[in-house]
């Protein structure tokens, strides 16, 4: 019977087997090291905006708490957007005439919503509620960041499970009285204090991880 392989075809195999055994897992690695990225999670992005609302000004520089246009952030799952009604409330006498605020203008003789677009989407199968988190103390720039520096509001945290469980195992951390949890920037005088908030709120941190918590 003829010969199928030259005599240097084991050493060529055995070189095969020795470079592509490090190659696959280098390409395992870069696929999980991005997949882990800030840019695998739109950290940084920003999105579009019907009307280039601008929190700096807004938040920062005019002081509207957040709960003015995110009306049902402390009773409801969603935080609420602005409606032309709430905007017009100042734009009436504010730059009421400005081309920029068309789109509110239109919005409001129309009686028809504007369409503001998410930023911090979570997928379907994920519950999540703004009232729930804001009731035991979780406040605002924890999840998104000091929007009251921001001229175009963008993502800054990834939102990925892993970054909840970690809030979730340890909530303490993250806690703020209940005076304190829509105050810009507050930091506690005794961060030991705020073990003491677990207590106050009630947190069963042994439940906060079941999948049931967050999972339909």
């Amino acid at each position: 019977m003829a010969q199928l392989f030259r005599p240097e075809a084991n050493a060529r195999f055995r070189v095969g087997i020795i470079v592509a055994l490090p190659a696959a897992i280098g390409a395992v690695g870069v696929v999980f090291a991005y997949n882990h990225s800030d840019s695998a999670w739109d950290v940084g992005q920003t999105v579009s905006q019907p009307i280039p609302f601008r929190h700096d000004i807004h938040a920062g520089q005019l002081g509207v708490d957040c709960r003015y246009c995110h009306n049902s952030v402390e009773r409801a799952s969603f935080a609420g957007m602005p409606s032309a009604q709430t905007c017009m409330t100042c734009h009436s006498q504010v730059l009421a005439g400005a081309s920029v605020l068309e789109p509110v203008r239109t919005s409001l003789a129309l009686d028809q919503p504007i369409i503001w677009n998410s930023i911090h989407q979570l997928p379907s199968y994920a519950r999540f509620h703004h009232g729930i988190h804001v009731s035991k103390g979780v406040a605002c720039e924890t999840c998104h960041g000091e929007v009251w520096t921001m001229a175009q509001t963008r993502k800054v945290e990834t939102m990925s499970m892993g970054w909840c469980l970690d809030c979730h195992r340890n909530p303490a951390p993250y806690l703020r009285p209940p005076e304190a949890v829509h105050a810009i920037g507050w930091t506690p005088d005794n961060p030991a204090e705020l073990i003491n908030l677990l207590k106050a709120y009630n947190i069963a941190t042994e439940r906060l991880t079941n999948c049931s918590t967050c999972h339909y």
